[in-house]
């Protein structure tokens, strides 16, 4: 960053005490002519290790995990006046959240965006910008993580309240952004709170395991499925035409000198033996070590071993069961931090207030089967929990005449009205048990 960048830098963060001592000695500096020197000074921290994304578990995780945040919309509702809730497609955060986040994002694409970096990076950031009830001016902005510097300042030196400052270095300018500014997604996995910590970083001797084995296995195959062979031959040669000798067997047994003609053969000099040394990996347990490696991985993420294509411990009844599991062990917590952040800074005090609610709809993740659904839906109209066209609603069909009231089994009465046929002042009925002589 160049020194008039930095300067407005440092106005915006002391515009009363810029000429404080203690902030120049501190601020002030030649060694501090560029950015990365400021972010040195404040002691941010570097990316994550992006190899992990070659290991396979570990992008399968990700995918998972981040496609099925993607896939439930994100609902703005308000509670009305008789308690019940409904879509509140007036307010300017309600298109944002479910439908555009931004021009260029699909609300899909952005919060599944979101996931991925909150795993992979430990966090996720995205400028919330515009405000009031312009609906053109209210957007979510994602923030790349490695564009993205942190700073909290709880000595209280730029302001009198701590607070979070987010440092956004892009398209060639600094945005410096309070944390009332940027909906900031943190992993699980925290010190202080304030920054989440990486996965890969608790993950990292685990996933180099993986990609250890799949590089092996790879030259393997490469190989034909060989290892290393012992060459032996009578006499003596000495160092540099035994490597000679050794090289050009090797490009027989690569394949170099294969051709139409020659494909599997060796030629080997009279009193020469090639003896290789198979590998046997079932004698190695290879198969069992990387299935306990990939089990590992998917366990940290809250994956389900079935999930990751391991069927051998399959104990759920129905697809349903699986993902009713899955949404409560692992979705259920990342939704519920979503919806706090988003709530919070999202919406206005006087929103939330007024009774205005941001949730995940969990419908699509667990969705029931159509006879399963139908079923449901028949019991809570024969319950008087709706009505049948919020029933048919549900199953995208359209409403009909009569159809929104409730409607009520009539042998069922208020438990205070219960004997009130006896009160009417005729005598009950006979109940068979002999009259008057």
């Amino acid at each position: 960053m160049e020194l008039m960048a930095l300067e407005r830098l440092r106005k915006f963060f002391f515009p009363e005490e810029y000429e404080r001592k203690d902030v120049q000695q501190s601020v002030k500096s030649d060694s501090m002519a560029s950015w990365k020197a400021l972010a040195d000074f404040l002691g941010l921290d570097s990316d994550a290790d992006p190899d992990a994304m070659q290991e396979a578990t570990y992008y399968t995780c990700l995918k998972i995990i981040s496609e099925a945040i993607g896939r439930m919309p994100v609902q703005l509702t308000r509670t009305t006046d008789k308690g019940g809730v409904e879509d509140a497609e007036d307010h300017p955060l309600h298109d944002v959240l479910r439908l555009r986040p931004n021009r260029f994002m699909s609300a899909t694409q952005f919060w599944s965006c979101m996931e991925r970096h909150r795993l992979h990076y430990g966090n996720a950031f995205a400028w919330i910008k515009g405000s009031g009830t312009r609906r053109d001016m209210y957007e979510l902005w994602f923030m790349p993580n490695e564009e993205v510097e942190v700073f909290y300042d709880r000595t209280c030196a730029i302001d009198e309240v701590p607070d979070v400052y987010y440092f956004w270095s892009t398209g060639g300018r600094i945005r410096v952004l309070r944390s009332a500014e940027v909906l900031h997604m943190r992993s699980s996995d925290t010190v202080d709170g304030i920054m989440g910590i990486p996965m890969i970083d608790r993950l990292a001797g685990t996933v180099s395991g993986g990609l250890s084995a799949q590089e092996f296995h790879n030259s393997l195959i490469s190989s034909g499925m060989t290892g290393k062979a012992v060459l032996q031959y009578a006499g003596e040669i000495n160092a540099d035409s035994e490597k000679v000798f050794a090289k050009n067997i090797a490009k027989y047994i690569n394949g170099e000198y294969a051709d139409d003609e020659i494909r599997n053969v060796i030629p080997i000099p009279v009193g020469t033996q090639l003896t290789p040394l198979n590998i046997k990996l079932s004698d190695a347990q290879f198969e069992e070590l990387k299935k306990y490696n990939a089990i590992q991985i998917a366990s940290a993420f809250g994956i389900k071993p079935q999930q990751i294509g391991d069927m051998t411990k399959t104990s759920y009844a129905s697809s349903q069961a699986q993902n009713e599991a899955f949404y409560t062990d692992t979705l259920l917590f990342i939704t519920k931090g979503y919806e706090e952040e988003v709530e919070y800074k999202g919406l206005s005090a006087d929103d939330r207030s007024s009774g205005f609610h941001v949730s995940f709809d969990t419908s699509t993740t667990l969705k029931a089967s159509f006879e399963t659904e139908v079923k449901t839906l028949d019991v809570a109209v024969k319950g008087s929990l709706m009505t049948p066209d919020e029933a048919r609603r549900r199953l995208k069909l359209p409403t009909v005449e009569g159809g929104d009231v409730l409607y009520a089994n009539g042998n069922l009465i208020p438990l205070a009205m219960a004997g009130i046929q006896y009160t009417s002042g005729d005598a009950p009925p006979d109940d068979g048990g002999g009259g008057e002589e």
